[in-house]
């Protein structure tokens, strides 16, 4: 077992947990990161990583794992601790801060907490398809690592989200045929992209198989030959294919955080939105798995929420200290 002393304990190294560092690190603040993948970049990096994002500013595009990594640099002059592979396992008050115990044995204490656990453990909703897990891996699909797998490849996406749509965006000039199964005409995508998706199809890039849904597959020894999908009134079509993609969303669990005593919405944490402090003092939910009125799942609004969070905080590490606020333009970074 081995002990360690921060100023802030960040659970969750996904973007929005990467930024956290940046912020706090700013503020003279150290900090020690948990997550419980191997690398840094939570979904990011493990689900979607040539994945083009489009709404980070300065960036009218940049794949999931370069944000990442520009991420990851931006924290390192503060020198950032990473316990990675583990997660919280217990959280308990101690004095005036917490003390925090992962699945390995680490023991953390620290004047505050920034919970940036995105949804918590994750994994992908399968499609109820019979004989599916024979195909996973090899020719099923709920993720894209490297989009060159599919470079002359026959592909099916099943699904109505983002990922759908983004994923039909990328893999239109590199698949031999794509198609885009849906159960109805309208998707719940950035409504820009699916103008985009639509005027590929117009183009004759993608074929929209709409209003369908995944019937079942045919193949042999996990090698895909086609898709099968049909409409509610018993409407069939057979699409020949070597990959399906089904996106149908994750299936998320909030695991030890909702045994900590915070409140709790929707397997969400609740938070005041002008401080991301929880119910419990010291304690912080950012990104994803924070909770308040009108809230906006975006990654910039995250790195909003971890600003707002670390000067919060901040006051919980130096207590009675006054603190004059200088922009990072004129205070510059640790060389």
């Amino acid at each position: 077992m081995t002990h360690h002393q921060t100023d802030i304990a960040i659970i969750g190294a996904g973007p929005v947990g990467l930024f956290a560092i940046f912020e706090c690190g700013m503020l003279k603040m150290t900090c020690h990161v948990i997550d419980a993948l191997d690398e840094v970049g939570g979904q990011c990096a493990a689900l979607y990583p040539e994945k083009p994002i489009y709404d980070i500013p300065g960036y009218p595009s940049i794949d999931a794992i370069d944000l990442i990594h520009r991420l990851e640099a931006q924290a390192a002059p503060f020198e950032p601790v990473y316990h990675l592979g583990q997660r919280v396992e217990k959280l308990e008050r101690m004095g005036d801060g917490w003390r925090l115990t992962t699945s390995k044995g680490t023991v953390i204490d620290a004047k505050a907490v920034i919970i940036a656990a995105g949804c918590g453990a994750f994994g992908p909703n399968r499609p109820p398809l019979e004989g599916i897990e024979a195909y996973e891996g090899t020719s099923v699909h709920y993720l894209v690592k490297r989009k060159e797998d599919f470079r002359g490849k026959r592909v099916v996406i099943a699904g109505g989200g983002d990922s759908a749509v983004d994923w039909a965006l990328s893999l239109a000039d590199v698949a031999e045929a794509l198609y885009v199964v849906h159960r109805r005409p309208k998707f719940r995508a950035a409504p820009e992209s699916v103008s985009r998706m639509e005027a590929l199809a117009a183009e004759g890039k993608i074929q929209m198989v709409i209003p369908y849904q995944l019937s079942k597959l045919s193949g042999q020894d996990g090698v895909l030959h086609a898709v099968h999908v049909e409409t509610l009134d018993g409407q069939e079509q057979v699409l020949p294919a070597d990959h399906l993609l089904a996106f149908f969303g994750l299936a998320m669990e909030l695991g030890p955080i909702a045994e900590w005593g915070l409140n709790l919405h929707m397997n969400h944490i609740e938070v005041s939105p002008s401080t991301l402090a929880t119910s419990a003092p010291g304690i912080y939910a950012i990104g994803d798995i924070a909770t308040y009125e009108k809230k906006l799942k975006l990654i910039l609004c995250g790195f909003s929420e971890a600003a707002m969070a670390a000067h919060d905080a901040r006051n919980l590490v130096y207590p009675g200290e006054a603190y004059h606020f200088e922009y990072s333009t004129s205070k510059g970074v640790p060389a």
